[in-house]
């Protein structure tokens, strides 16, 4: 039988093949009584319960220096977790869409808890537990499980790094507000600015139905929000954390399908018209309207197919490192100029958005109310505009808005 030969031992060489011999008699004999040599089922537990005593024994004896073998079977046996609310104080941070078992890892590898074991225990327990968010925790080493759990559920211990941006800001503007959250200089954001493509902005943004050649900008792509950076942020990983934010917000809006599809234009053309009711709505009703207005003049019957709207000489004068000016203050051949890029009498859409829109702003130039309207003027302080069809009712309306004091 050669499935029994062991190679330790050979048939053919003395001591060792009358070893051989009595091996194999031995296992027949073992055969013939059944399962392995076992006369009956409780030899298994009389060795078992031998092997408990022996171990016992040995941890008696050897005292102190056993108990940390006998601390690490009690491992086997139960939960392991400390007591208490901690020691010293740990920065631990957590990773965007992590699980709560993938945070339990990383509180056990920083010394907060005893056993990633505890931490799930005590985060099923707890069905507040879901909300715990990704970033920065001041927590402590040798934490509890439960204790743990109650601190990354407390607002108190997480540590914010962030800051917000308003709707309707310039890309000038938010790089010095990032430069002060951040202490990153506002010429880094300006040069990390300069190719949106790598920081995120598809190619195909950069298109027209008006077959006009289009210079990336990173204008309109930094959306508004309150975010949260990372510890040592650069002035490119928080631009293209914008640039991702508003790519999200613009594939939940399902823009680029609707403004196509529906509106017959490009997405880049409704971005810009998002930023210009961005700038010139004065209530978020009135967002949709504005965003009317301007496709009425641009696309529909107004005689010069031009925008006529001072927010964009605005825009290029901040362009070009001058001082903006209230509607007022604006000259006439500010007004009139027909060499600015930004002018109001530009026929069809200026280069490029003039702001950074919000996402009631896409909305409104995503889907704006039906309206023939061609005019519109603020005519109270609260900032709600009326609108009219034709000049004369405009007029009409300016005089609203003169008794009013708006103008």
């Amino acid at each position: 039988m050669i499935e029994d030969l062991d190679p330790e031992f050979d048939t053919d060489r003395g001591e060792k093949g009358r070893h051989r011999r009595g091996y194999v008699r031995k296992r027949q004999r073992q055969r013939e009584r059944g399962s392995g040599g076992r006369r009956g089922s409780g030899g298994g537990r009389g060795k078992t319960v031998l092997a408990l005593l022996l171990t016992l024994t040995l941890l008696g004896g050897l005292g102190g220096g056993a108990f940390y073998g006998f601390d690490r079977i009690q491992n086997f046996l139960g939960t392991p977790d400390y007591d208490g609310a901690g020691t010293e104080a740990v920065t631990v941070e957590i990773p965007e869409g992590a699980p709560i078992a993938a945070i339990a890892v990383t509180l056990y590898e920083a010394g907060v808890i005893k056993s990633t074991k505890a931490f799930i225990n005590a985060a099923e327990d707890n069905s507040q537990s879901k909300s715990i968010q990704p970033g920065q925790y001041e927590l402590r080493k040798q934490m509890s499980g439960e204790y743990a759990v109650a601190a990354m559920l407390d607002p108190k211990n997480r540590i914010v790094n962030g800051v917000t941006v308003p709707e309707g800001r310039t890309a000038k503007n938010i790089y010095k507000l990032l430069a002060e959250e951040t202490e990153i200089p506002a010429e880094e954001f300006e040069a990390a600015a300069k190719d949106p493509l790598a920081l995120g902005v598809p190619e195909w943004w950069f298109k027209r139905t008006d077959d006009r050649t289009v210079k990336p900008s990173i204008e309109g792509f930094l959306f508004p929000d309150t975010y949260e950076f990372p510890p040592d942020p650069t002035a490119e990983s928080i631009l293209a954390l914008m640039v991702e934010r508003f790519l999200a917000v613009a594939e939940e809006l399902e823009f680029v399908d609707r403004v196509q599809n529906e509106r017959q234009i490009a997405p880049y053309e409704a971005l810009i018209v998002a930023s210009l009711a961005q700038a010139e709505a004065g209530t978020p009703e009135d967002l949709g309207k504005v965003a009317r207005v301007a496709y009425n003049r641009v696309y529909g019957d107004f005689p010069c197919n031009c925008l006529q709207m001072d927010v964009t000489v605005n825009y290029h004068l901040e362009l070009t490192g001058k001082e903006t000016k209230t509607s007022a203050e604006m000259t006439r051949d500010e007004l009139l100029d027909t060499e600015s890029p930004y002018s109001r009498q530009l026929k069809g859409l200026i280069p490029t958005p003039i702001n950074n829109p919000g996402q009631l702003a896409m909305e409104g130039a995503m889907d704006p109310p039906p309206g023939k309207w061609l005019f519109f003027v603020a005519i109270n302080k609260e900032g709600e505009s009326a609108f009219a069809e034709t000049y004369e009712e405009q007029l009409r309306n300016e005089a609203k808005a003169r008794e009013a004091g708006v103008i």
